[in-house]
């Protein structure tokens, strides 16, 4: 049927992403002022109507998506050559969409406002932002928790949206959409690096095409796309032999979110693998930090916000979110013990992340033997500490996903992730909010996703039907 071939699958994208579009526009993470008009509640038929038909869309996204990947990964030659063309006609109705599966976007707004009118981002929430002041509309429409909670996110991240606060005025609609020229920015820098480091139309089907990323980097316009963006850059760069200049640009992406600094310690492999000998680890130990630490110095004295976003990492760990495996067996642990289980949570998150940390400093031992890609253990060590976080997002799956597509779309690993990002994509609603239904549609998803490949296997005959291991080309800079 022509619906399952290349182009079948781009126009139906493209028809679920303007029905997720349609349907945001009534139901999605409208602002509680200043939406001109635009975005604004239409009554409750009207929400529910539209969230209905945004889910949707979002299933035809998300089954179109997930034939494209299974086409691309038999051979299809008409799905190897429209890979940007797919990624057009699926992200653009999103452009022009109110926020959709989150309402962080009035945070940064709001937070860029605090900068602009010389307020301590890192020292208080966007409630300090009164009335005549730039962003105040925005901050009425931040969550309850982020209202009094200073930014987690670096000088290089505020200073963006300070910007856009400047050429918007402030004003909601306006400002929305200038951050999302940032994410769609963000989602270039994606397409660019991965196919920088070897990746084809596979690689950025599972990085850049990926509905995950489309709803929450695109419609939901996450920062975390300007970090992957730039993690991706500087390690593309230290591939090509200019670590320097790549580990200048990870310490930009780490002046967005934190997590990026993982890409300085496998920068530090490629580094220590060139030299090679104790010098080469010592080298790789120190040097790329170094670089990454002047500029993240640098970047901030620019900025003038002051140093306190070294204290605001931690605040977003705060939350509880149901995704976080630490964070919910500590509460069950607490409660089962004790009066307060917060102390016994608190325990239990710590050596969730003293776990993490193990386990990346063996993978990136294994990535300097040269037993593993070094992408590749980048790509593993992100993922490890997500699952192990204390606060746990479904986009934060992207961080490692990204990473792991350039190298490895077609192994086990890269085809476990796409259902895990097909199923999580379901979980928040395109209000922003969490509801119970969410994780039964994903698991739905879930489970549709595992048992797929054995309903519906691809050709016997093709190679590319047999999910073998994860087998990534070595690069000329993992020789050294």
């Amino acid at each position: 049927m022509w619906v399952f071939s290349a182009a079948g699958c781009r126009w139906l994208g493209a028809a679920g992403s303007l029905a997720v579009t349609a349907g945001g526009w009534t139901a999605g993470a409208l602002p509680v002022r200043g939406g001109a008009g635009l975005w604004q509640p239409h009554g409750p038929a009207a929400t529910t109507a539209g969230a209905i038909l945004a889910y949707l869309g979002l299933t035809l996204l998300l089954a179109a998506w997930w034939q494209y990947g299974r086409l691309l990964r038999a051979g299809d030659p008409g799905s190897r050559g429209g890979t940007l063309t797919t990624l057009g006609l699926w992200a653009g109705p999103l452009v022009l969409a109110p926020p959709l599966h989150s309402a962080d976007v009035y945070s940064y707004i709001a937070q860029g406002a605090m900068v602009l009118e010389g307020h301590d981002v890192y020292g208080a929430g966007p409630a300090v932002l009164t009335p005549g002041e730039l962003g105040f509309d925005a901050a009425a429409s931040v969550g309850g928790h982020w209202t009094d909670t200073p930014a987690p996110y670096g000088p290089a991240f505020l200073v963006l949206a300070e910007a856009v606060v400047k050429l918007t005025g402030g004003s909601v609609v306006p400002a929305v959409l200038g951050m999302r020229l940032i994410a769609l920015g963000a989602l270039a820098l994606i397409v660019w690096a991965v196919r920088g480091l070897g990746g084809g139309p596979g690689a950025l089907w599972l990085a850049a095409l990926n509905p995950l990323l489309l709803v929450h980097v695109v419609a939901g316009t996450h920062n975390d796309g300007l970090m992957i963006g730039l993690l991706l850059a500087g390690v593309l760069l230290a591939v090509r032999g200019r670590w320097v200049a790549g580990s200048a640009v990870v310490g930009l992406a780490v002046m967005v979110k934190s997590p990026a600094a993982l890409g300085l310690l496998f920068i530090g492999v490629l580094v220590a693998r060139r030299r090679g000998g104790a010098a080469g680890v010592a080298r790789g130990l120190v040097l790329p930090g170094a670089v990454a630490a002047a500029v993240s110095a640098g970047a901030t004295l620019l900025a003038g916000t002051g140093f306190g976003w070294l204290r605001t990492q931690s605040v977003a760990a705060t939350i509880h979110t149901a995704l976080s495996a630490t964070s919910d067996l500590g509460l069950g642990l607490g409660l089962l013990v004790a009066d307060d289980p917060d102390p016994v949570k608190g325990v239990v998150r710590q050596l969730g992340l003293a776990a993490a940390v193990a386990v990346i400093a063996v993978v990136a031992w294994r990535a300097w033997r040269g037993r593993i890609d070094v992408l590749l253990g980048l790509g593993i060590s992100l993922l490890v500490l997500v699952a192990l976080s204390p606060m746990v997002q479904p986009w934060y799956l992207l961080w490692g996903t990204c990473v792991v597509a350039a190298v490895a779309w077609d192994g086990r690993l890269g085809w476990f992730l796409a259902v895990l990002c097909g199923a999580l994509t379901y979980e928040t609603a395109p209000s922003g909010h969490t509801p119970w239904y969410g994780f039964v549609l994903a698991a739905l998803a879930l489970t549709v996703g595992l048992l797929l490949p054995r309903v519906a296997p691809l050709d016997a005959s093709s190679p590319a039907a047999i999910p073998g291991p994860c087998t990534v080309p070595r690069r000329p800079a993992d020789r050294h």
